[in-house]
């Protein structure tokens, strides 16, 4: 069925609004659309008025989007590896800009961003080894935005300014670069936690609970809010295995 110049236009719209800003040929009833931000390519159709559909070029990305739109059941367009479906175009617009975000987050892409980043970049001296941490902390930052949407995982602060790139295993601990950028080795959050967490007043459970030491009193739990349950959303299995690290070399588990 030949699409209408309406539809075309809003499947467009809704590519180049969040982060797919080159267009690519028509397949059949497709769309094609890649970034000059990611890697990530997409495939948009519209059978009708209340189905639109997305097809990935990236498993991880598909994946990672269970929440957001249901799995298409028939075969994708060639090159890509699965599609979703949602039935509205603020849905549609959500489900992009999710991709894009994630397409850029998720190992090992942060990692691919800073090997280019530091590849001539020497590393002799104590000054530059510095500097080439910089530009790693930056890159593990801009990840961490990315994921979890410039919020804090915690408290849900959306103050960019405020809001901290905090590693679970840190930096010097780490044996890799693979490490050190992988966003399921941290966590963004308001300064508090993250001052928190960092120096082990506080850590997070499996099931994504914040755990408090026994260091911290009463009074210095309230004046850090911290006296109230509180909790990480959208924790992944990659998460815990970084938090048992966590738990086990930072966190204070009893007063000292």
């Amino acid at each position: 069925m030949m699409q209408l110049p309406t539809v075309w236009t809003r499947l467009e719209k809704a590519a180049v609004d969040n982060g797919f800003d080159l267009e690519g040929a028509q397949i059949d009833e497709w769309r094609t659309f890649a970034s000059s931000q990611t890697n990530l390519r997409l495939w948009l159709n519209s059978p009708s008025e209340s189905l639109y559909i997305v097809a990935f070029s990236r498993w991880d990305v598909f994946e990672s989007l269970a929440d957001l739109g249901v799995p298409w059941e028939n075969p994708p367009p060639p090159d890509s590896v699965a599609a979703r479906n949602v039935g509205d175009v603020a849905s549609l617009h959500r489900l992009i800009r999710r991709a894009f975000q994630l397409s850029r987050a998720l190992p090992d892409e942060p990692l691919r961003v800073f090997l280019k980043q530091v590849a001539s970049l020497p590393r002799t001296t104590e000054a530059e080894r510095l500097i080439v941490q910089r530009v790693g902390q930056d890159v593990f930052r801009n990840g961490l935005m990315d994921y979890w949407q410039g919020t804090c995982a915690v408290t849900g602060l959306a103050l960019a300014e405020l809001l901290r790139a905090s590693h679970i295993k840190p930096w010097a601990d780490c044996e890799t670069d693979a490490e050190r950028l992988d966003v399921f080795n941290g966590f963004l959050l308001a300064p508090h936690l993250d001052a928190a967490f960092d120096r082990g007043f506080i850590s997070i459970g499996d099931a994504g609970q914040v755990v408090v030491s026994d260091n911290l009193g009463a009074a210095a739990r309230s004046a850090l809010n911290l006296q109230a349950p509180l909790r990480v959303s959208r924790l992944d299995d990659r998460h815990r295995v970084f938090l048992k690290w966590h738990r086990e070399r930072v966190f204070r588990r009893t007063a000292d």
